[in-house]
This record gives C-alpha cells, structure tokens and sequence, in this order.
C-alpha cells in the first residue's frame, strides 16, 4: 500500500487537473458563442468627390470646394444640390414678397392689411394657407412626372420649365447659367435670413430702413 501522503497528494492533483479541464470545456464554449470581430464600419459616405463636377465653384470660395461642416460626407451630393436650388428658389420668391407690398402696396384684402410680412402671415386666413400648401404639392407633383420623363430642375437635361427660352444650346453657357442660377439663390437665402433677423432683432443686420 502507497503511503498516505501519496495518496492524497495524488488525489489533490487529480481534482486539481479535472478542474482545470473543465474550466477550459467551459472558456472553449463561451468562446464558440462570443460575437466575432467585426470590421469597422465607417459613418461616412464620402460624397465629397462629386463636388468637383458640379456646379458651384467660384470666386467667392477661392476657387474650391467649400464645405467647412463635412457635410458632404454624409449627405449625397446631388441631394443637397436640389435642397439648396430648391431653397434657393424660394428665397428668391421670398425676398421679392418682402419688399413688394412695402413698394408697391398690397392687394384689395379684408383680412391682410399690413405691409409687415411677419405679420402678413398671422392675419392670412387659413383657408389660404391651405390653398398655399395644395398648390406645393401639385407642383412639387408635377415636378417629379417631369423628371421621370427625362426633363430637369437642375440642369443638365432639357428644362421642365422655360417659358422664356432662356435655356442655351452651348454647353459652356449652360454651366454659366446654372452658376448664376446658384449664385442668386445662396444670396437669397442669405438676404432674406438676414431680413428676418432684423425683423426680430432690429439693428442686428444692415437693412435698409423700413425693411
């Protein structure tokens, strides 16, 4: 018979292997059900490219691309070009309306008196603003069925809407027609940005007094 000493020695051995064994069967397990290492994925969608084809490039950036915000990396490019024209556009109108009914005076109205535009807006009945809002989206419908048909709103194709013939023929004065296009809307959206704030803050931008 093997001393006692041995023998326990041995048995602690013993369980001490088994444990370990186990520990691992279960480490190995947990293993098979980790998640594996995945790539990162970047959030970017690197846009940025586009912009050097596309219209809008001039002196007042220094002749490059400017886009402090990066938002181009995020945003597709041609997606912005039509919210900027869009909203170009309707600054356009916007900037117009503020200064016409000061000029000019308004129309016979019951209901809209002043020649404020802020206020204008308060008195407009709703009914109006309705009428307003039925109108944008017929339009904003028929823009897209002219789309479809091969014609466009940023040049490029033949022009949805021309009345004027104003579209040329020559490539190059096509480019120059859309960078002036551009140029109007971005000092639109600026001007009438800057009418509003004087609006609310008066003093806060340089408005022509009355305005």
């Amino acid at each position: 018979a093997l001393p006692t000493t041995v023998t326990n020695s041995a048995a602690v051995h013993t369980k001490t292997t088994m444990k370990t064994a186990i520990i691992a069967t279960l480490v190995g397990s947990a293993a098979a059900f980790a998640p594996s290492p995945v790539a990162r994925v970047e959030s970017s969608l690197s846009y940025a490219k586009e912009l050097d084809s596309m219209a809008g490039v001039s002196n007042e950036v220094g002749g490059k691309v400017w886009d402090p915000c990066g938002l181009s990396d995020y945003v597709p490019a041609d997606w912005a070009r039509r919210a900027e024209l869009s909203n170009g556009r309707s600054a356009m109108l916007a900037t117009v309306g503020w200064f016409f009914p000061k000029i000019f005076g308004t129309f016979d109205s019951t209901d809209v008196t002043t020649t404020d535009p802020i206020d204008a807006i308060l008195q407009a009945d709703p009914q109006w603003w309705v009428q307003f809002i039925v109108i944008c989206g017929v339009f904003e419908s028929w823009k897209y069925n002219q789309e479809m048909s091969g014609k466009s709103f940023l040049g490029g194709a033949a022009p949805a809407v021309d009345y004027l013939k104003l579209w040329p023929e020559d490539a190059a004065k096509q480019e120059e027609l859309k960078l002036k296009e551009l140029k109007n809307a971005r000092l639109a959206m600026i001007g009438i940005a800057g009418l509003v704030s004087n609006h609310l803050l008066p003093g806060s931008c340089p408005v022509p007094p009355g305005f």
